[in-house]
């Protein structure tokens, strides 16, 4: 049992995350209104907001107008009382690229930018970390998306070899002390595309990649939730039992009847184990093939195993760099209010 003190403590914290939140949502509230979307006192919720405001994290606005009582103070969010950073690396064709993009509290980006590089290691990946928080110093956490496995703390295979074994979180963290978030790039692609489309109730989707040069891989969300599975290996279809090794798929790319037969047989087994409503194919391999130009090619293959009922809708996308973009805001945003989440579960 935690001890009275530590445990109170605790409890503040969750509390002010609570309020911290309800009044992104509101945008402008009352102490009032902020207690009734938390579930919290009036007290309470005018003890933490002095105390955010004191910090610069709220601003007080114009009053309420009055119904013929005191008029109540009025509240916002200041989202740029602290800035993200966000990093994506690709290898598509040999080709290396770095996205970053600075955001604030609300996921609104202040910066963006978008380069080749000769090569992407960790001492690439420290100095533009270096050059962003030495720009921005209100950088509070740090989110990075790699081509690769991402388990314990350490990149596993992936298609950027230089990073292969590195602990790239623990060491950037090491560093400049700052919440650092290092997750695979399909699965912040299928994150991403889900939250855009702002669906009513949670679906299940998946994002198929097919890369230039590289393995396939695939990004699930079920719930609202991206599935890592036991070794965050999940998703990794082009271990799928295909005939073709990883090398031959790769070369196997160059020729259209064995490509089109290999997509069509990673996405039936997508369907056959978790029935998405959707799956999303994307990679640079999909402007390759003629019969990819729409999804009727796609969907009369599948159907030939797949009964028409079971079928997801069938989305190709050439290019969902923004979907894994958001979805790279989204988790980092999220990761700087994860240690509050494992704090409410252990009261």
């Amino acid at each position: 049992m935690l001890p009275i003190a530590n445990n109170t403590m605790r409890v503040k914290q969750v509390n002010v995350e609570l309020v911290k939140t309800a009044l992104k949502a509101l945008k402008i509230g009352t102490k009032s209104t902020i207690a009734n979307a938390t579930g919290l006192s009036v007290a309470t919720c005018g003890n933490i907001l002095n105390e955010l405001l004191g910090r610069g994290e709220v601003i007080e606005t114009d009053l309420e107008e009055s119904s013929g009582g005191r008029p109540a103070k009025r509240f916002i969010y200041n989202a740029n009382y602290a800035y993200i950073a966000c990093i994506y690396v690709s290898n598509e064709g040999g080709t290396y690229r770095v996205v970053y993009a600075i955001a604030n509290l609300t996921g609104e980006i202040i910066e963006r930018n978008s380069s080749e590089a000769e090569s992407i290691n960790y001492e690439a990946i420290d100095k533009l970390i270096e050059n962003l928080t030495g720009k921005y110093a209100n950088i509070k956490a740090v989110g990075i998306g790699i081509p690769g496995i991402v388990h314990k703390g350490l990149i596993g295979a992936g298609d950027i070899e230089e990073l292969v074994d590195i602990p790239l979180a623990a060491r950037l963290k090491a560093k400049y002390n700052l919440q650092i978030t290092v997750e695979n790039d399909v699965n912040l692609t299928a994150y991403g595309f889900c939250q855009k489309q702002r669906y009513e109730e949670d679906k299940t989707v998946a994002v198929v990649m097919f890369p230039e040069g590289n393995c396939s891989g695939a990004g699930i969300v079920i719930d609202g939730r991206i599935i890592r599975g036991n070794t965050s290996f999940a998703g990794e279809v082009s271990y799928l039992p295909l005939n073709y090794s990883q090398e031959e798929q790769i070369r196997q790319t160059k020729n259209p009847d064995v490509f089109f037969s290999l997509m069509v047989k990673t996405i039936i087994s997508i369907i056959a184990v978790i029935n998405p409503a959707i799956i999303a194919v994307t990679g640079g391999l999909t402007r390759l093939d003629t019969r990819l130009d729409t999804m009727e090619g796609i969907a009369r293959s599948c159907e030939a195993i797949i009964p028409r009922e079971h079928m997801p809708q069938i989305i190709i996308k050439e290019n969902m760099q923004e979907d894994c973009i958001h979805g790279l805001i989204s988790i980092t945003l999220e990761s700087m209010a994860c240690d509050i989440q494992l704090i409410e579960k252990r009261l």
